[in-house]
């Protein structure tokens, strides 16, 4: 698999909030989306118009993100409404980070077959 690919396809399902992402898709696409936000951070500091680059990037990352996570949750066999979880300062984030680093439910669940088996 391509080191991009999991970001591309990110985009490809931005507005599918079903279904299930396997852990290694999620954290490759986090990983890429981590280093665009950082080159995008260290040009501003230079050229203050990528300021403007870099907060059209947050917002056209937000709906994928958002889908991703749902996809991931749903991959441990939980609800997306976990995500509220980012509501509580400092605990919420640290449970959502426990929860993205959990392996995938085996076999299928009610969000759909278990991603591992198509690749």
């Amino acid at each position: 698999m391509d080191f991009f690919q999991p970001y591309v396809n990110m985009f490809r399902n931005y507005i599918n909030f079903s279904g299930r992402t396997r852990r290694r898709d999620f954290w490759m696409a986090v990983l890429v989306n981590f280093v665009i936000t950082l080159i995008l951070s260290i040009l501003t500091r230079f050229l203050s118009v990528f300021g403007v680059v870099q907060t059209i990037y947050g917002l056209a990352i937000l709906l994928p993100f958002l889908a991703l996570w749902a996809r991931r949750l749903h991959d441990i066999n939980m609800s997306a409404w976990f995500l509220l979880l980012n509501l509580i300062p400092g605990i919420g984030s640290l449970i959502l980070l426990v929860f993205a680093c959990m392996d995938s439910q085996p076999g299928s669940n009610q969000y759909g077959p278990n991603p591992k088996g198509m690749y």
